[in-house]
């Protein structure tokens, strides 16, 4: 091949080259300018916003715990607690483990070696027990 031909090939090339960098670097620091338009660091917030945009969380400060087959169950609602602490240890059980532990009453009666129909009474007067309690704290 003619050098002036390859010379000319090889120009050419670095020219493409050199434009497709220059088109690369104007589309990069168009993207970092808008992006610098949309966002704000945090440094330059105020301590009223940042307090906005914060989440605390709550470690169990709040809960009650009641043991169950070595299982601790955590209520939240310290109305809720209270009822349940009111009710005997029994109909509490049962209860927790209709409404914590998600177990029907055929599962709860084989565990506490009770008759089904005894502990589906009992579940139902343990609830409206609690109902009656909780109406009664308002």
């Amino acid at each position: 091949m003619n050098p002036d031909f390859e010379e000319h090939i090889q120009h050419t090339f670095d020219s493409y080259c050199k434009k497709i960098l220059k088109y690369a670097a104007r589309t990069y620091l168009g993207r970092l300018r808008k992006h610098s338009e949309r966002e704000t660091p945090f440094s330059n917030l105020s301590s009223r916003e940042l307090a906005s945009l914060a989440a605390t969380d709550k470690y169990f400060t709040d809960t009650y715990f009641f043991e169950l087959f070595g299982y601790n169950v955590g209520v939240s609602d310290g109305d809720l607690a209270e009822a349940l602490g009111a009710l005997p240890a029994d109909r509490r059980e049962i209860v927790l483990m209709s409404y914590f532990f998600d177990m029907t009453d055929r599962e709860i009666a084989e565990k506490l070696n009770m008759a089904r129909r005894t502990v589906a009474y009992k579940r139902t007067s343990s609830l409206r027990e609690l109902k009656k309690i909780m109406e009664s704290g308002d």
